[in-house]
């Protein structure tokens, strides 16, 4: 829950509304309350300021998630599949990139430049299998790039799971971790 919740804007909230109050305090000459204004409320403030400026936010899910792909996801999503969901649907802080650490991996960072961005995020069912599907701006690393780290992503994201990339538009890669049948009869 506490991923769904942006500490940035959380703490300029309750930040300044401790140092209005601490202003408000000094004015009205009430020195216990214009301390806990001071002496909370900055730092909570310059806290929520540095939080917000290292901050990345959620994917968002285009289109929602039918009901029906919920209720697979629930049956056939990999420990895997689970935990990318999961990373990409909250706040993030202090990192360059959604998955920065992965892409690194893979190579997808190309020569110091920027990050391939995941911009959305779909779920599906394909053949009976449940797909988590990622969008992602990427300029600086072409479809040859990514499809010359497909081995290495299918390794990566696996076991159980088989990954297609495409592109789906002009410097728009699609990445899609699709549960292969064998997963299925496992979890079975």
């Amino acid at each position: 829950m506490l991923g769904k919740i942006s500490l940035g804007t959380l703490g300029l909230t309750v930040g300044g509304i401790l140092t209005i109050m601490g202003f408000v305090a000094y004015a009205d000459h009430n020195a216990t309350l214009n301390l806990i204004g001071f002496f909370y409320g900055i730092p909570v403030l310059l806290g929520g300021l540095a939080l917000k400026a290292n901050e990345l936010k959620p994917v968002p899910f285009i289109p929602v998630t039918p009901e029906s792909v919920l209720s697979l996801r629930k049956q056939k999503a990999t420990d895997t599949q689970n935990q990318v969901r999961q990373d990409l649907t909250r706040y993030r802080y202090g990192q360059d990139a959604h998955l920065d650490k992965a892409l690194t991996h893979l190579g997808l960072e190309q020569l110091g430049e920027d990050f391939p961005e995941v911009v959305a995020l779909r779920e599906m069912d394909i053949d009976g299998n449940y797909a988590l599907i990622l969008e992602f701006d990427s300029p600086q690393a072409p479809l040859d790039v990514w499809q010359q780290k497909q081995q290495k992503m299918t390794a990566f994201f696996g076991p159980g799971v088989d990954v297609k990339i495409a592109q789906i538009g002009e410097e728009k890669i699609e990445l899609a971790l699709i549960t292969t049948p064998e997963t299925r009869s496992q979890s079975n």
